[in-house]
């Protein structure tokens, strides 16, 4: 069995996929995705913060409300509480908080799309990332987009085995990208790719159309926006839409 070349290796790995000039080994594909943009410059994917977003929005006002009543009911009987009930009450009031708080943010504060730009013409890859801490919805999640030569790219599949409350098995897996430090193997920076999504095909599809171009690549379907979003889904009517920095967003989509 082949060892993790990266240093370290991505959590779950189970092999590293061809280097950014090496040829792709399997068919170039996005599964159900498709470009949000593709021409001879660059090439633009998407890639979603959750598989499904418009839910925990809800949990986290019914929570809510389920707090306001219970607070109301104890500020009805306070005086005939002893000290244990309130205790449980504010060891209550301050769960309650938390998880509003981590489901709204869960479900809102992530932009609407996260783009990864690949640009040919100056071989160079653009990650629109979001750092977040979800144990942590107190501190300020941000946006932190960052670019790195196409050369220091490289990826890896990862797979993870879990059980479910009751008794059943989650298998969840995906691609990340690591960014080594140049002439090394040390990593000093990870995205995901792709989660539960094409996988390897997704990462042959960027490697065929930055070693020889879109013409190479099976025609695209037609782009997404990422900002028409349906009426129904508040989670992400709320969210905030893709703002490139200005400088990032000139370079990543011009040639030299």
């Amino acid at each position: 069995m082949r060892k993790p070349e990266l240093i370290p290796p991505c959590s779950g790995w189970r092999e590293d996929l061809p280097r950014p000039d090496e040829l792709p080994v399997v068919f170039p594909a996005l599964g159900f995705d498709v470009p949000n943009y593709q021409s001879d410059i660059f090439l633009e994917l998407p890639r979603a913060s959750a598989l499904i977003r418009g839910v925990m929005i809800w949990f986290a006002l019914s929570m809510g409300i389920l707090m306001v009543a219970l607070t109301w009911l104890f500020s009805s009987i306070g005086a005939g509480l002893n000290a244990e009930l309130w205790m449980v009450f504010l060891f209550c009031l301050s769960f309650g908080a938390w998880s509003i708080s981590l489901f709204w943010k869960l479900d809102v504060a992530s932009p609407r799309d996260l783009p990864l730009r690949f640009n040919r013409t100056r071989n160079r890859i653009y990650a629109y990332n979001f750092n977040y801490r979800w144990w942590n919805p107190f501190e300020r999640w941000r946006v932190e987009p960052v670019a790195y030569d196409w050369s220091q790219v490289r990826a890896e599949r990862w797979l993870k085995r879990g059980a479910t409350a009751q008794g059943g098995l989650v298998i969840k897996g995906g691609v990340v990208l690591s960014i080594v430090k140049p002439g090394t193997n040390e990593v000093i920076d990870r995205f995901p790719l792709t989660t539960m999504g094409a996988d390897a095909h997704a990462w042959a599809y960027i490697c065929t159309y930055m070693q020889q171009g879109p013409d190479a690549l099976p025609p695209p379907g037609p782009p997404k926006d990422h900002n028409d979003i349906p009426w129904y889904n508040a989670a992400l009517l709320l969210a905030p839409k893709v703002k490139w920095p200005a400088n990032m967003d000139l370079e990543s989509r011009t040639a030299p």
